[in-house]
């Protein structure tokens, strides 16, 4: 079928907690209908989409299969967007095809206005380099759309941090709401110039040392941040090339997410089997944004869930760690 009339046919912004399981079970049978490649994988666990009647006995694809395939409903065709990930020279990037980016963009902007209210209220400043010297990237697609929305003021900076300085110190002057968000080590670079964004600005990283500088763990690097800044608490954003939605911690280290995405714990020795019992494992991240190329994505990331939604990310996966992830890799 041409991808031009693929049309699921259900507002998936408009799911609530007690009709999540049935929209993201009409979702799985969509894709497993529509995207080869996902249909593929559930062949090779031998799961039938007749037998899939819960959340949990839903297959959950290998994020690295979208290295090696088009994860897509349909065809790709000419006015397909496709986002990459950064990778290294012996890293085949991530590709994902996103057929209408009026999804994402409702995605973002509502999972955004939610946490933080409208955006046109904020002044948006994004200190992103590495993304902006890069094309392809979902996140400074999200940050530029931001940005025209934004208060006056809203805008990227690269490497011309005493410019942003000058910015922030008018700002602060001004008490505007202020949004500066920024990957780890650009922000670190930025502290370290002794300027203090003030309390109507939200400091929120985005991770990426990017080799710059050494790994921290994140509360190592709030920690800094927070005595560099002079700033209550750092806001972290969760989100990847893979994925059309984002999660929010406002300071806390805990993710929450928007409605239409739920984070699931999975065993990390059996990728089937799931964790009730908070203690660290795989993260599995329904994203019902991602209706037209996969919803059911099982991340390189550990974590554990607080109150059972709440995530906490504890790290990443060695390569020699992923499990069951090679059936259609060599294909």
């Amino acid at each position: 079928m041409c991808i031009g009339v693929l049309k699921f046919e259900k507002d998936i912004f408009s799911v609530t907690e007690a009709n999540f399981e049935a929209m993201a079970l009409e979702v799985f049978c969509f894709q497993h209908h529509h995207n080869a490649v996902y249909r593929q994988w559930c062949d090779a666990l031998q799961v039938r989409k007749e037998a899939v009647t819960t959340l949990h006995q839903i297959p959950f694809l290998p994020i690295e299969l979208f290295r090696h395939h088009q994860v897509v409903c349909g065809e790709v065709e000419a006015n397909t967007i496709c986002f990459t990930s950064s990778s290294t020279t012996s890293q085949t990037p991530s590709r994902h095809y996103v057929r209408d980016i009026n999804v994402y963009e409702r995605s973002f902007l509502k999972a955004f206005e939610k946490v933080y209210g409208p955006v046109e209220q904020t002044v948006v400043l994004a200190l992103l380099p590495g993304y902006l010297e890069r094309k392809g990237s979902s996140l400074v697609y999200m940050f530029q759309h931001l940005i025209s929305k934004g208060a006056v003021g809203s805008g990227f900076y690269l490497h011309n941090q005493e410019d942003l300085i000058e910015v922030l110190q008018a700002l602060k002057a001004k008490g505007q709401k202020t949004l500066l968000i920024g990957v780890s080590y650009a922000l670190m670079d930025l502290a370290e110039k002794g300027v203090v964004p003030g309390p109507q600005c939200v400091v929120m990283e985005t991770g990426g040392m990017k080799g710059k500088r050494k790994e921290l763990l994140k509360s190592e690097l709030h920690g800094y941040l927070k005595v560099r800044f002079q700033a209550k608490e750092i806001h972290s954003e969760y989100g990847m090339t893979e994925l059309l939605s984002q999660a929010y911690s406002t300071g806390d280290e805990w993710f929450d997410a928007p409605p239409w995405m739920k984070f699931l714990i999975r065993e990390t020795d059996d990728p089937l089997c799931y964790k009730t019992d908070g203690r660290t494992g795989g993260v599995n991240v329904i994203d019902l944004a991602n209706i037209n190329s996969c919803s059911f994505i099982a991340t390189q990331d550990l974590g554990r869930l607080h109150s059972g939604e709440r995530l906490e990310l504890m790290g990443r996966f060695d390569e020699s760690d992923i499990r069951g992830c090679n059936l259609l890799l060599e294909e």
